[in-house]
């Protein structure tokens, strides 16, 4: 069981380009649709989980499988393997750019490999509204969802306000009053102002990024230059972003970025503990919250306040979506493969691994050419 766990994340490892969505498209791909590890309901119910507490939801969407199919060494199997392949593949980058002073370029690459990612996600997100959004009450708490965060409201909020109203609606159609909890984690306090570098203060840092972050990687780039480059400044404006830079164009989770970061300041020593710091929350918050989503599911008004947790995620990987597909469909060439990756990906079982394989080898034949 636990070894089988390791291969099936560490592939996703390997292959997980075009950040959360994609990366949560491609576990639902893999392991509910060709696997059946899970049903959809029970994928939705963790995804609901993961997006009510802080850190890389594709991380904690890892480890809560993990947990779910090997108990509590499978948790720390899948998470470890499935951040793995792009923690190794970070700290060769970043020895690249210590030994050699620039940043590796793969725009050809992502040139192929965008579109795939994106009909991956396209696919995904319509098997699972099918059975997320199955009454009127839920599609229209996504739409209103979606509309929230398109307009830049926070996406915790609307998440909590999802929850709400369906627990609300729900309740006053049983003639009942509503309630929902939201408990938030305790924000963990980083080193003081003015602290001198080393390895426990890096680790720190790091620790309290990945306790209290919510958002995109444009969040993740916001905290990392408030705390390194403007509060200790331990790096410059530059390195933070070809380390941002670095862990968008790598397989796994922009969380990565730390592995990149800690090489640069401290070698080997300093990329393994800003990993570890880190990563470390998200295994503790999924270990703490993973038994209650089937006490949550049990209760009449909980379980409400998770199926608008559920629409509303839906909707966030839709708004994310769309971004993609602005970044991602930029000639006639790009919009030809993500065209033949849905037709492909709803018609057949091929395995989104090759078609990511193939987009890869075609954004790089392009670039040759170009």
């Amino acid at each position: 069981m636990l070894s089988e766990l390791a291969r099936v994340f560490l592939k996703l490892g390997v292959l997980s380009f075009g950040g959360p969505a994609a990366h949560i498209a491609m576990m639902e791909e893999e392991l509910v649709r060709r696997r059946q590890w899970l049903s959809r309901e029970e994928f939705l119910d963790l995804l609901g989980a993961t997006n009510l507490i802080p850190g890389p939801n594709s991380t904690e969407m890892a480890i809560h499988i993990g947990r779910r199919r090997g108990g509590w060494p499978g948790l720390a199997v899948a998470g470890a393997c499935f951040i793995l392949p792009a923690v190794l593949i970070v700290t060769v980058c970043a020895w690249a750019y210590v030994r050699f002073g620039a940043r590796p370029e793969a725009a050809g690459l992502l040139y192929g490999v965008k579109p795939i990612a994106l009909a991956v996600v396209a696919i995904a997100l319509a098997g699972l509204g099918r059975t997320a959004l199955r009454t009127r009450l839920s599609i229209a708490v996504a739409l209103a969802s979606a509309a929230m965060a398109a307009a830049g409201v926070h996406e915790l909020l609307v998440l909590v306000l999802a929850g709400a109203a369906v627990a609300v609606a729900r309740r006053l159609a049983a003639r009942t009053t509503a309630a929902a909890l939201v408990v938030w984690p305790a924000v963990l306090a980083g080193p003081g102002a003015g602290a001198a570098f080393g390895l426990l203060p890096l680790f720190l840092v790091f620790l309290k990024i990945g306790a209290v972050l919510y958002g995109s990687g444009y969040v993740l780039l916001a905290f990392l230059r408030a705390d390194l480059v403007v509060r200790y400044g331990w790096l410059t404006e530059a390195q933070l972003l070809d380390a941002v830079a670095v862990g968008q164009i790598t397989p796994g989770p922009l969380f990565t970025t730390a592995t990149f970061i800690g090489y640069v300041l401290a070698g080997l020593p300093g990329a393994l503990v800003a990993t570890a710091g880190i990563f470390l929350p998200a295994f503790v918050f999924v270990a703490v919250s993973g038994p209650l989503v089937p006490r949550v599911r049990r209760s009449a008004t909980a379980g409400a306040f998770l199926d608008g947790v559920n629409a509303a995620s839906l909707a966030l990987m839709a708004v994310v979506t769309a971004e993609l597909a602005g970044d991602a469909l930029v000639d006639v060439p790009t919009w030809a493969l993500a065209l033949a990756a849905t037709a492909l990906l709803a018609t057949t079982r091929v395995s989104s691994a090759w078609l990511l394989l193939a987009g890869a080898l075609v954004g790089v034949a392009a670039a040759a050419l170009g």
